[in-house]
């Protein structure tokens, strides 16, 4: 099987050594995609084209080979094609119509012709004698040159006929590092996924940063979402997945910051943290998901604010999209089931958020946080290559989510102080001990384990990741109280 790739049109405008760089560079990510499925595959690159040849001639290869194909940055459009010796226009004709005289029954066509070299005719000339072969030798629908059923479509390099069978679409972008790396801040949700999946499809070596604000269960449901990105689209180069434990430093926001500020303030710590990683690594920009206005911490005023903390150019891929555009990016790429099931934790922080943060206000807020919680959490960020992720070995225990309180256990209200004063748990048959999410693993172990606990919390997604958390600690006496559920 034989394979036509087209260059991303930007790649074309590139001045001469440019395209060059970027065509061996995409030439070089197509043979480390390319080789597992065919280890004697051949990729050429030229000037206005790549070429993909592969003895293999089963529909199971060929399927394997076009899904790569199809997501590997750096590609408009590529063609699957017959290849045969020029000769004159009756061979042509006749070679064309073994491909393509039964897909003509019935429906209209146009031939369309491109060609390279000197040759004593024109495409022009080709279409038409083609064309017409094609009109009567078959039960065809006729020729339609502006709105036909099928375009026939030809490939003419100096004494080679290219006939296509089929044309597919391509990702687009510049080939997987021609651009400098990256560091993606990534939550799980739609707008940082889609965020990782543009830096790649710009050519970023895009690495994953993630801050876990919700346990093992968040951490493996990041890990699973970022090696789904990984595989699909940018297995050419290897990335980092780094996880940082950010429990603590939430607590300290929570004890130490105004409510109001809560959301800034967790940003800037996030920032501050994900430019030190970075800069150990070597990498010069970090890439988020935030969209202009989309949240309270997103407004204009406030994402200055956040930046201020930071010297490294901070990429913000989606900051004119709207959530419509980003649900639909997400569905194109396969991502949205996944990040669906996966909650925002940023937002559990602030009830009244600030919209028009102000910066003394908020350096004022930041002078009772106890910095050491940061430098502590980046010093046991976890950094490994995505390759020795294993989910399987990850996965961690189920645990029961029950709408009913069981007799005789205790719930454990871990929302935090302020959110729960606002609306007390009050429950007539079992005891409600108030233990805030972020002191709950420590505190668990001190708790007499004879007892059955159920965690709750409003929306039931910080009692979930934390019973999952306790469980995979071994805790067997957890599970959710979740009302309605």
């Amino acid at each position: 099987m034989q394979f036509i790739l087209k260059y991303f049109p930007e790649i074309t405008i590139k001045s001469r050594p440019v395209r060059k760089q970027m065509s061996r560079q995409l030439e070089t990510n197509l043979r480390r995609l390319l080789k597992p499925i065919d280890p004697h595959i051949r990729v050429r690159s030229a000037w206005d084209v790549l070429s993909i040849d592969s003895d293999l001639d089963d529909q199971a290869s060929h399927r394997r080979l076009v899904e790569v194909l199809g997501q590997t940055p750096g590609i408009a459009h590529f063609l699957d094609v017959v290849q045969y010796p020029l000769g004159d226009m009756e061979a042509i004709s006749a070679r064309v119509s073994a491909l393509w005289q039964r897909r003509l029954v019935g429906n209209t066509f146009v031939v369309r012709c491109k060609r390279s070299g000197n040759h004593d005719f024109r495409s022009n000339d080709v279409e038409r004698y083609v064309g017409g072969f094609l009109l009567h030798a078959g039960d065809t629908g006729g020729v339609d040159l502006h709105t036909p059923d099928r375009t026939v479509n030809l490939e003419i390099r100096q004494d080679v006929l290219f006939v296509v069978n089929q044309r597919y679409q391509g990702l687009g972008g510049f080939p997987l590092g021609t651009v400098d790396p990256v560091i993606s801040l990534v939550s799980g949700g739609f707008d940082s996924t889609v965020a990782s999946y543009l830096t790649m499809r710009r050519g970023m070596q895009t690495h994953f940063l993630f801050f876990n604000l919700g346990g093992h269960a968040h951490e493996v449901a990041v890990k699973e979402i970022s090696l789904y990105l990984w595989l699909k689209f940018g297995a050419s180069h290897r990335v980092k997945f780094i996880a940082v434990p950010f429990e603590g430093v939430v607590a300290e926001i929570l004890q130490q910051v105004d409510n109001s500020h809560m959301g800034v303030i967790l940003k800037r710590m996030m920032l501050r943290a994900a430019s030190q990683i970075a800069g150990d690594l070597g990498v010069a920009a970090l890439v988020t998901g935030e969209s202009v206005a989309q949240v309270s911490s997103q407004t204009l005023a406030n994402l200055a604010v956040i930046d201020e903390v930071c010297d490294m150019l901070v990429l913000r891929p989606l900051i004119a999209s709207d959530k419509t555009d980003i649900l639909r990016t997400s569905r194109e790429i396969g991502a949205e089931e996944m990040a669906a099931s996966i909650p925002e934790y940023c937002g559990v922080i602030s009830v009244k958020p600030k919209t028009r943060a102000r910066l003394e206000r908020v350096e004022a807020e930041e002078k009772g946080f106890d910095f050491e919680r940061l430098q502590q959490a980046v010093a046991q960020a976890r950094i490994v290559d995505i390759t020795d992720i294993d989910l399987e070995q990850e996965v961690a225990p189920e645990f029961e989510v029950l709408s009913i309180p069981i007799a005789g256990s205790i719930v454990v209200d871990i929302r935090p102080p302020a959110e729960e004063e606002g609306s007390p748990l009050k429950l007539d048959t079992n005891t409600v001990v108030k233990i805030p999410f972020y002191q709950l693993q420590r505190r668990f172990a001190e708790l007499e384990q004879g007892s059955r606990y159920m965690l709750y919390c409003d929306k039931g997604v910080m009692s979930r990741l934390h019973a999952a958390q306790l469980a995979q600690q071994g805790y067997r006496n957890v599970c959710v109280y979740r009302p309605g559920s």
